[in-house]
């Protein structure tokens, strides 16, 4: 899938993602969803939600994994280190410029207020991005199983404070155990109805 000129392509792309991407790596994953799936085409829905699922087992910030393996993918080598410099540069820039701003003028009430106003739009774009992983998790497995999957890694994570990439490896464990001639439910009824 390596093209000529993608390299460009890809820093542009991922830059935009670095200067939008306010609230860290998590804010950041519809905002590379949109330039990576809707924009360029350079992985479809299904290849993302596999690309963000194994990004979250391995250790390390997924504002950099993502953009590392999609920068490899398109571009090779040098695609890949184009998207994480595009990525990282915006927010060494930014940390420093705010820092340095926050530090100076912090007791002024529109400068503690300019992070604030941040979270409701990061809080829309993460329950977007949500509805979506969860609208394709229903037509591969189907409702209930969907249902049920979202609610034991809920307890899993949150009541049990198990960390999501232990949640994910097992579930990526059990999904390659599983015996190849046996389907999701949700396909089964699929199939049935057809």
């Amino acid at each position: 899938m390596k093209k000529r000129g993608a390299s460009w392509q890809l820093f542009w792309a991922f830059f935009r993602v670095g200067i939008f991407g306010f609230g860290g790596g998590p804010a950041m994953i519809p905002l590379v969803h949109a330039e990576v799936v809707t924009r360029h085409h350079w992985l479809t829905d299904e290849e993302f939600a596999d690309v963000l699922a194994i990004g979250n087992t391995l250790p390390g910030p997924i504002a950099t994994k993502m953009p590392g393996y999609i920068g490899y993918r398109v571009g090779g080598v040098t695609g890949c280190i184009a998207a994480v410099i595009a990525i990282i540069f915006p927010m060494i820039v930014a940390m420093i410029v705010m820092l340095g701003i926050f530090s100076r003028y912090r007791d002024i009430a529109w400068i503690r207020g300019m992070g604030q106003a941040v979270v409701p739009v990061v809080m829309v774009m993460m329950a977007q991005l949500t509805w979506d992983f969860f609208d394709k998790s229903k037509a591969a497995l189907g409702w209930w199983v969907s249902i049920a999957m979202a609610c034991v890694a809920a307890g899993l994570i949150y009541w049990l404070g198990i960390h999501p990439g232990w949640v994910i490896g097992a579930i990526l464990v059990a999904a390659l155990l599983r015996p190849s001639g046996t389907k999701p439910t949700g396909a089964k009824k699929a199939e049935g109805n057809a």
